[in-house]
């Protein structure tokens, strides 16, 4: 799988330095080479003798080793690597690489580099969610910088939420993902999916049926075909592939802003079953049922995030919208491309005699300018192998 590939890893310090470690033997036994490069804060939590043991390889640590350095050591490591994977990636190592520093090796190296990067964050939740994170983070992905994680969960600190760093097997994913070969290397493709969830209260929303198993398939295929993949998703059933960057929404005003702010991307592929309405006025407070019939709901609509990518200044190649339809699939679609302005609509009947919806299948037709093309049914997930294809085909 990563057989004669050589990976520099870099590992900040943050409690999740212990998971570096089975990310080192996790490699190897891929068939890749891994070079261990500890910053100080790391030397806190594991040893450099650790890492060297399971790597087989010295331990880098020191800027100023005369012996490495003489012969220009941090170069040499910058560019020797056909990766370098930054795990975990603390606030203040992404500040340096957004930043531009270089005070120790560590940012040094990074700094010094014309090889790919992956990172993987790990951090408080606050820290994660702080502005200041979020920009650096922002300026990172315009740099060309990929992301794997963070993922949400219980944190060393006690707290909750995103912040975790991803697990070493999700980090293999996403560094396999990063070296192949594939038609869409290089290509950096923005997936939404799932369903979203529109407050009626603070306990009842309006949602479409959507179990995000499709965009989940798709998202995984273009992986695997080589692309960098924003998979920007709702609360859906199906997790999110792994080795992507993912990032989690509830609503539709939160999907549309988290799909504009990925862009510019080479293709936009919008599986998402947006629910087209919202309430106006959302209750602070559940609404009770007193007897004197249903409450008064003033909806508003949401905003259509599949015409907004279209009509974007930084708009794709290509741009591919799903049409889930009940009745005249092939005529609906059809007008959904024109009104929205995209290239493709993958369109499908989710009628309930289908059982499309929530299953394990998909029957679909893809309509262009040139006409419907119709294929058969099958599992999801080769729907999502052979789309990946056509995409690729399209962005060659």
């Amino acid at each position: 799988m990563l057989g004669g590939k050589r990976i520099l890893l870099v590992i900040g310090g943050g409690i999740a330095a212990y998971k570096a470690l089975d990310l080192i033997r996790r490699l190897k036994d891929r068939g890749a080479m891994v070079t261990p490069l500890l910053t100080r804060a790391a030397g806190q939590f594991i040893t450099p003798l650790s890492a060297a043991a399971l790597a087989g390889e010295k331990a880098y640590t020191d800027l100023f080793d005369l012996t490495d350095e003489a012969e220009m050591g941090h170069i040499e490591l910058s560019r020797s690597a056909d990766l370098i994977v930054v795990a975990p990636a603390t606030a203040d190592l992404m500040a340096k690489m957004s930043g531009g520093h270089a005070d120790d090796l560590a940012s040094t190296v990074l700094l010094a580099t014309d090889t790919a990067v992956l990172i993987a964050p790990a951090m408080n939740v606050r820290m994660w969610q702080h502005p200041a994170t979020q920009r650096n983070l922002a300026t990172l992905l315009g740099d060309g910088v990929r992301v794997v994680g963070p993922g949400e969960g219980d944190m060393a600190c006690g707290e909750f939420g995103p912040g975790r760093m991803s697990d070493p097997l999700e980090i293999v994913t996403a560094v396999a993902s990063a070296l192949a070969e594939g038609p869409l290397q290089g290509k950096r493709i923005l997936v939404t999916s799932g369903p979203t969830h529109e407050p009626l209260d603070p306990v009842r929303y309006i949602a479409n049926r959507s179990s995000g198993a499709q965009g989940t398939a798709l998202g995984r295929a273009l992986s695997a075909l080589g692309a960098e993949v924003v998979f920007v998703t709702g609360p859906a059933e199906v997790p999110p592939p792994e080795g992507v960057e993912v990032v989690r929404v509830e609503t539709a005003a939160e999907m549309h802003a988290a799909a504009l702010a990925a862009l510019p991307v080479d293709a936009a592929i919008c599986t998402a079953a947006v629910a087209d309405w919202r309430a106006e006025l959302p209750s602070e407070g559940k609404i009770k049922k007193t007897g004197s019939g249903p409450p008064a709901l003033a909806l508003a609509e949401n905003p259509d995030i599949l015409a907004a990518i279209s009509a974007h200044p930084d708009r794709p190649r290509l741009v591919v919208g799903f049409a889930a339809e009940t009745d005249d699939v092939v005529a609906h679609a059809a007008a959904k491309r024109e009104r929205k302005g995209c290239d493709w609509i993958v369109a499908n009947d989710v009628s309930p005699a289908t059982g499309i919806m929530g299953g394990a299948e998909n029957a679909v037709t893809i309509i262009d300018a040139g006409g419907a093309d119709a294929w058969p049914r099958m599992s999801k997930d080769d729907v999502a192998r052979r789309l990946a294809a056509k995409i690729a085909g399209a962005l060659a």
